[in-house]
């Protein structure tokens, strides 16, 4: 008699382990399940998009800055409407104190201005009252721009500060804007040459650098060709001028959101103020605003290039080199003693590149030292071209072997 074992069925295993559709536990299980998602899915969703647009709010909110720029340039390019018919005959300086409390160098040079144009009005705006002149004329007193106020409030780098007030009280009030170490050659007068007629000018500037062949240097490239704005005189209201605020506010905020810090905390070099608030700022502003008054025909630097008068575009008039900056020793700039020569910069104001490194090659120094001579630029170019293919150790041995830099 042969017995057979029982063998239960072989055990297979689903992937699919759902309970069947009539199963109690299951049917109860799915229901709950799915209320559960449908609550809390739109607060995640939400949670997510908070966190991909503040981990990318640059990128979310491009086409709103585009939208924004695009109105701003429809607003630089209306008529311009200045309350005033001629630059209004007022002389402007900025400084730490009042003309009371001057150093007698910077004393000298700021008397000359009243003295050479006793009809025009004379002031100096300081490091106590500007605060005071910027709230009242942006605030809700003037053009109620409190975004303009709190930006002047925020920035701590003196030099900011000094480039951006000469442009707001030039866009308030108008006038003729000088630094504290510009001496007046001339009288004001003399700034508009005979065959124009006042009143179709808006603005005078005149070249401060213009030496184009420099143009793809990686150091001078963008200082090459510049006009000079320690001295210029301006109509107020202009749209130049408040396009060249906006432009500093616009940069100022960008570089805030790629350094990671405040406005307040930023550190800049030599190149970032000059390209952010200095005359490479002031010139593209100019230049943007010729363009936007020329019904969109672009203005380049080509007819301001070897400047032997002056020239009028679209009611900016341009004075060559030597009348706000002879003496350079480039740009073909001439000498003060001709008779072309308005005022004379002495410099001795001009600290703040102490405080804002420049490009500084560790064994050749500053390309800025060769004073735009092109023998010297190409042999400063060959040289770091050259120190760049030594090994480490020459490097270190020609370093250990330099003169020490005189004190």
């Amino acid at each position: 008699m042969r017995t057979r074992s029982f063998r239960p069925p072989p055990l297979k295993l689903h992937l699919d382990t759902k309970m069947p559709a009539h199963s109690p536990i299951a049917s109860h299980f799915q229901g709950r399940l799915t209320s559960q998602v449908r609550r809390v899915l739109p607060a995640y969703l939400a949670l997510l998009f908070l966190v991909l647009f503040f981990a990318n709010t640059h990128f979310f909110t491009a086409p709103i800055r585009a939208a924004n720029k695009y109105k701003r340039e429809l607003k630089y390019q209306k008529p311009i409407q200045s309350p005033t018919s001629v630059i209004p005959r007022k002389i402007w300086q900025t400084w730490k104190t009042a003309p009371l409390a001057f150093e007698q160098r910077d004393s000298d040079t700021a008397k000359t201005w009243p003295a050479k144009n006793p009809s025009y009005r004379y002031e100096v705006l300081t490091d106590d009252n500007a605060i005071q002149y910027v709230e009242w004329h942006y605030g809700p007193h003037g053009f109620n721009r409190p975004d303009i106020v709190d930006l002047y409030r925020e920035v701590n780098i003196t030099i900011i500060r000094a480039d951006l007030l000469r442009y707001l009280v030039m866009y308030a009030e108008g006038g003729v804007y000088a630094d504290i170490d510009v001496e007046c050659l001339r009288p004001v007068d003399r700034f508009i040459p005979e065959r124009y007629n006042e009143h179709e000018i808006d603005m005078i500037i005149g070249v401060e650098i213009d030496e184009p062949a420099f143009i793809n240097h990686p150091v001078l490239g963008s200082k090459c060709k510049s006009f000079c704005q320690w001295t210029f005189a301006a109509k107020p209201h202009l749209p130049v001028m408040m396009r060249l605020i906006e432009n500093i506010q616009e940069w100022l905020h960008e570089l805030s959101r790629q350094k990671g810090v405040p406005v307040g905390q930023l550190q800049l070099d030599f190149n970032e103020v000059i390209s952010g608030t200095g005359p490479s700022a002031f010139t593209q502003a100019v230049l943007e605003q010729m363009t936007a008054q020329n019904h969109g025909r672009e203005v380049t630097w080509d007819p301001f290039h070897n400047l032997a008068e002056s020239r009028l575009v679209n009611g900016i008039l341009v004075l060559n080199v030597e009348a706000f900056a002879a003496g350079q020793g480039h740009s073909d700039s001439g000498n003060h003693d001709s008779r072309g020569a308005l005022v004379k910069h002495h410099y001795h104001a001009s600290g703040w590149p102490t405080l804002h490194p420049r490009q500084n090659h560790p064994m050749y120094g500053e390309v800025e030292k060769c004073n735009w001579k092109p023998d010297c630029v190409a042999e400063w170019d060959k040289n770091v071209a050259e120190w760049e293919t030594l090994p480490k150790e020459e490097q270190d041995k020609r370093l250990a072997s330099k003169p020490p830099v005189p004190a």
